[in-house]
């Protein structure tokens, strides 16, 4: 009589081969885990929108403020209107768009705007396809010297630049505003694109020069499509500095091609408590740039975390 003793016996392990490990069992979270979980997420969500919500406490507050009278201003805080929705009108907007200084001055800063972006971003792109993918003598010592010029102070420039411009007779124009920021925005563009470009698959390139395509070709159909993030935060970069550019402005602008900064800066000088023209027309320096960051962001995010992930 034969006794059975255990179960059925195991498949032996062949020799030098190690007995496979067993995964320990998965364990479903608890309701108690799940409830931890819910409210860790919603009190990081509480704390952001809180931090959010001072941090766009003082452009809700220029806004406010551009809606109110003078009198309104002069006597309580803005924060009054929301207590008094009465208090709220569109007249300071009314005024300022009828103001020909102020109007000349927000057309300077899109004429100065403009084209400062799209000279730089231009001919960055095709400098930084140079240096990414052309072999030329002395490339690398060029791109060297392009990134050396990234330390040099504008104020350096300023007094030196100023007196050229006035010897070619542009001084006080908007093209010596335009020139002077694309010459000081393409030593950073050049060496973002560059980086940006050179990460791109040879293979790509490659296989575009088999198939018979030229540099321009490349350049159009391969790298500018690929670098479309890139060039698109390049994009937003200068147009923030050049639309908020006071200094340069100041330095090289004359009245009548003074962009909106510098209008407002006068303003400010000669009109300390005129509340109303101040912040209307800051709030108007403000919302143009925050229309092209959001028209352009799904391409800015990309192309800050581009890189980030191989």
């Amino acid at each position: 009589m034969t006794v059975v003793t255990g179960g059925p016996a195991a498949d032996p392990v062949p020799p030098g081969e190690e007995e496979p490990r067993r995964l320990p069992p998965v364990r479903r979270p608890g309701a108690a885990s799940r409830v931890q979980s819910f409210l860790g997420r919603g009190i990081v969500s509480t704390v952001l929108a809180i931090i959010a919500l001072f941090w766009m406490l003082p452009t809700i507050g220029l806004f406010i403020a551009s809606l109110r009278t003078p009198q309104a201003n002069s006597t309580s805080g803005w924060w009054n209107a929301l207590l008094e929705p009465a208090q709220l009108t569109i007249d300071n907007y009314r005024n300022l768009l009828s103001n020909d200084g102020m109007v000349n001055a927000f057309f300077n800063t899109v004429w100065i705007t403009v084209p400062s972006t799209l000279l730089v971003v231009i001919l960055a792109a095709l400098a930084a396809h140079a240096f990414a993918w052309m072999d030329f003598p002395g490339r690398d010592w060029l791109f060297i010297g392009v990134v050396a010029l990234l330390v040099v102070p504008v104020q350096v420039a300023l007094i030196p630049v100023a007196g050229l411009f006035g010897d070619l007779g542009i001084f006080g124009s908007r093209l010596s505003v335009i020139l002077f920021h694309v010459a000081f925005g393409l030593p950073f563009a050049v060496f973002l694109l560059r980086n940006f470009f050179a990460a791109i698959p040879k293979e790509l390139l490659e296989a575009a020069r088999m198939d018979g395509a030229g540099e321009a070709r490349i350049f159009f159909s391969v790298i500018l499509p690929l670098g479309l993030p890139a060039i698109a935060s390049l994009g937003i970069f200068q147009f923030l500095w050049v639309w908020n550019d006071m200094l340069i402005a100041l330095v090289f602008a004359d009245s009548r091609s003074a962009p909106l900064t510098v209008a407002l800066q006068s303003q400010a000088r000669q009109f300390g408590s005129n509340i109303d023209i101040l912040a209307t027309g800051a709030f108007l320096s403000l919302i143009v740039p925050l229309i092209v960051f959001f028209s352009f962001q799904r391409y800015f995010e990309q192309g800050v975390l581009a890189g980030s992930v191989k």
